[in-house]
């Protein structure tokens, strides 16, 4: 594979999945043009889209005849096949550094923060604010103290790094979803963006920075993923 000519690239995505979601950022941020494919999440997979990927998953990429699965591989083999400001190079001054710095941070943030996500948007009433409480100590314990030098993205970086790139989609959630709109969906307690703002203002500060990139928010409506996640989630618990 070549980084020298532009790969033909085929993306199968779709725009609700936060995982997908990376690897548009990715595209996005190393200005790399490429067809898309929506893949149906709500319908059983078809057979042509289970060749691409047995698992049926998203996203799928044909980076120039070779298929690459699962987001986060997807993410990174696109920053090391066009080497950029996301990431340095293992070989480059301070590359393996950087990239074990981003690695740590992201391992972090969803094993001690975002793996708590999923449930607090299960949970209900009373449950669900205390479980908001406790997501906001996940950051400030887990998350906060690694973007005190975020200028105003990790690392100090003043562009979009790798790990933006692999969180961007999941922040867009948690400050969107938090709105005093969609208190109504009873998906995310409005307490969470006071408590944020108030104990870890650092994450604040970047978050905010982020989600605010074009190349992140660019296939972004708030409205139709907050709707359909609150669909999913009460179809779910009316399943239980």
């Amino acid at each position: 594979m070549s980084s020298v000519s532009a790969p033909k690239i085929i993306l199968y995505t779709n725009h609700g999945c936060p995982w997908a979601h990376r690897a548009h950022i990715a595209l996005s941020e190393l200005g790399l043009e490429y067809n898309e494919e929506i893949i149906d999440l709500n319908v059983p997979r078809t057979p042509e889209y289970l060749k691409v990927n047995p698992r049926g998953l998203v996203p799928s990429i044909n980076y120039n005849g070779e298929i690459i699965t699962e987001s986060a591989i997807v993410a990174k083999f696109l920053a090391d096949a066009h080497p950029s400001h996301l990431v340095k190079t293992s070989s480059e001054d301070g590359g393996a550094l950087q990239r074990a710095r981003i690695d740590f941070f992201v391992d972090a943030y969803f094993s001690k923060a975002n793996s708590s996500f999923f449930p607090l948007l299960l949970a209900k009433g009373e449950e669900k604010e205390k479980a908001g409480v406790a997501f906001v100590d996940s950051i400030v314990k887990e998350v906060e103290p690694y973007l005190q030098d975020a200028a105003p993205f990790f690392g100090g970086s003043e562009k979009l790094t790798l790990a933006e790139v692999l969180t961007g989609s999941f922040l867009l959630r948690i400050l969107g979803f938090s709105k005093p709109e969609y208190t109504d969906l009873n998906l995310l307690p409005s307490s969470i963006l006071t408590g944020l703002e108030a104990r870890a203002p650092a994450f604040w500060k970047w978050s905010h920075a982020v989600v605010a990139e074009k190349s992140v928010n660019y296939i972004w409506d708030e409205k139709k993923v907050a709707e359909g996640t609150a669909a999913r989630i009460a179809k779910m618990i009316a399943a239980k």
